[in-house]
């Protein structure tokens, strides 16, 4: 049985998501194991609205604060040790991951 772990990371801090991602790919590489990414999704444009109370008060609000969120996705196949090296990253503040396992089983 094969598995495929999954990582996925998000952030608004673009210089910092891609050093997190190149040092993935450069222990990867270290370690020959079989990387497949990272994938990038679209930056995705988000606003939040900010009020002047708590009440709600629509007609009370400050400017809207809009921000960018990065996505990288990358999958490691078989080579569990790395993966669970990966996993367990000191990643830096700002920086979100998720990471998931997918096992796959062989063809006789």
């Amino acid at each position: 049985m094969t598995f495929v772990t999954r990582i996925r990371l998000q952030s608004g801090n673009h210089p910092a998501l891609e050093t997190v991602v190149d040092e993935i790919r450069s222990t990867a590489e270290r370690k020959g194991a079989e990387l497949r990414g990272p994938h990038s999704a679209p930056p995705e444009q988000l606003t939040v609205p900010q009020y002047k109370s708590t009440t709600g008060d629509e007609s009370r609000q400050f400017r809207s604060w809009d921000y960018t969120v990065y996505t990288r996705q990358l999958e490691i196949v078989g080579h569990n040790a790395l993966a669970r090296r990966v996993a367990e990253f000191d990643f830096p503040e700002g920086v979100h991951v998720e990471v998931e396992l997918e096992q796959i089983e062989q063809m006789a």
